[in-house]
């Protein structure tokens, strides 16, 4: 799915011996995972990202970067020089990345401190100063279609909290800055945080981010699959990047550090956030941290680079990297349905689910009575072909319709969504979802009629208020 509000970048710092955990929002531009809304990636719109830097090809080691304040010593967000001992440890850093992930710096990085707070507001400024309370409410309803979250979630509340709850430091892109937390010491999990951070700075300077890689808000609104599995490149790559300075130079102490500080680490806004957008955050740095090694494995990083310019066309491609460049989607497109809606009933979101939303509508919705185990879950979405949606609510908001028209690889992979579906829905609905008649199960409550239509390898779910009106929007998708 795909969302048009916010960006999030959560940095995650991984552990041999521990999962993913989440430290800290870190990454302008080239952190996290999307959230696309109006019809774009559910994990999270952004603003338009800054025209990318060409390559380096001189293979030139950096000049010591540069430290530039952020303001005058009369405002809040201003402070002195990085001390000395730490900037001397991030020149370090970066040339020991530089030589791991083989890519050498065009030009120095500029560093500047903030306050905490200062750095927390610039934050909220940057990410959301575009996404406003009434996109948000649109993805919360555009979301609860699919079981994921209640219509009235505060989901712009979630993202604000979530986005102060932990604030280290970021790269941003349209700068090629390094901001840095003024208050802040530079022990293990910071150091282990600034080889990811630097990692995007020379991903920023070796391909461009952002409208280089398609991850420009006017293509993720057109394409959120193909940009979703851009971040979770950028994000994999960071990871692994970030995993092998870990291994390859991190001290005693910096473990001593990162062991301390996990020990005692708490995410309220995190943990208390629905569990589909825990694992949707997540997505970038565990699956595409996979995706990533996986080409690391079969062509060390000179494949991992080559993924920038190849590039990865979706979810699916980054859950199963072995059909990866070749199994591209299956392009599908949805007619004007406005014929068949109810007059003063509005779009409020259209776009691709994709594989891996798919798995979070069967596994992780928001009804715990609904979810299907997640190797069920997983095993009904992996055979996703490619597909297009709609959502329509009433206007006042008590209905809705849904429009999921999706194609799968195989017949028999179409059948085994269709069985995970039915089960689940049964389940979201509490109602028996219907006996079969020519390949068209249906059933109904009070408020909504459903139909599930599957031929051959193609299914297609309608949620509509009447059976009048699922009629009228099968009609036109089955049109010549």
């Amino acid at each position: 799915m795909n969302q048009n509000g916010t960006k999030i970048f959560l940095t995650c710092l991984t552990l041999t011996v521990a999962a993913c955990f989440c430290l800290s929002l870190l990454g302008i531009g080239a952190g996290g995972f999307l959230l696309w809304t109006e019809g774009k990636h559910a994990q999270d719109a952004a603003p338009p990202q800054s025209t990318p830097l060409p390559p380096a090809g001189n293979g030139a080691t950096p000049e010591t970067a540069t430290v530039t304040p952020f303001g005058d010593s009369s405002t809040p967000e201003a402070s002195g020089e990085i001390p000395p001992e730490i900037a001397r440890q991030m020149d370090e850093i970066e040339q020991q990345v530089q030589e791991l992930r083989g890519l050498q710096a065009a030009e120095p990085l500029q560093r500047r401190l903030l306050s905490t707070e200062a750095l927390r507001q610039r934050v909220l400024d940057d990410f959301l100063s575009d996404y406003t309370p009434e996109e948000a409410h649109d993805d919360a309803l555009a979301l609860s279609a699919f079981g994921l979250l209640e219509p009235d979630y505060d989901l712009i509340g979630l993202y604000e909290d979530l986005y102060t709850e932990q604030v280290a430091g970021f790269y941003d892109d349209e700068t090629d800055t390094m901001y840095v937390v003024q208050d802040a010491d530079f022990s293990g999990v910071q150091r282990m945080t600034y080889a990811h951070e630097y990692t995007h700075a020379l991903q920023d300077q070796n391909f461009g981010l952002g409208e280089a890689l398609g991850m420009d808000e006017e293509h993720c609104k057109a394409d959120s699959e193909h940009c979703a599995a851009m971040q979770a490149v950028v994000e994999g790559d960071a990871t692994l990047s970030e995993e092998t300075w870990l291994h390859t130079y991190a001290t005693p102490q910096d473990f001593q550090d990162i062991f301390a500080f996990y020990g005692e680490y708490q995410s309220p806004v995190y943990d208390s956030a629905p569990e589909f957008l825990k694992e949707d955050f997540l997505f970038p740095y565990q699956q595409g941290k996979d995706f990533v090694q996986h080409l690391y494995d079969q062509g060390d990083w000179a494949a991992v680079n080559a993924a920038f310019t190849t590039q990865p066309q979706s979810t699916e491609q980054i859950l199963h990297p072995e059909r990866y460049p070749d199994d591209a989607p299956i392009a599908v497109t949805l007619p004007d349905l406005a014929s068949a809606i109810s007059v003063g009933w509005r779009e409020v979101d259209s776009g691709t689910l994709g594989e891996w939303y798919t798995y979070l509508m069967l596994a992780q919705g928001a009804a715990g009575s609904a979810r299907l185990p997640e190797d069920v879950a997983a095993e009904a979405a992996a055979g996703w072909g490619g597909d297009a949606y709609a959502v329509f609510f009433s206007p006042d908001e008590s209905q809705f319709a849904l429009v999921l028209d999706m194609r799968w690889d195989t017949p028999s992979e179409a059948n085994e969504f269709r069985r995970a579906l039915l089960r689940h829905a049964s389940r979201r609905f509490d109602v028996a979802t219907g006996t079969p008649a020519e390949s068209l199960w249906t059933w109904s409550t009070d408020t909504l009629y459903s139909a599930l239509h599957q031929e051959n390898a193609r299914t297609v779910w309608l949620i509509a208020p009447d059976e009048t009106t699922a009629e009228a929007l099968w009609g036109l998708l089955t049109a010549p």
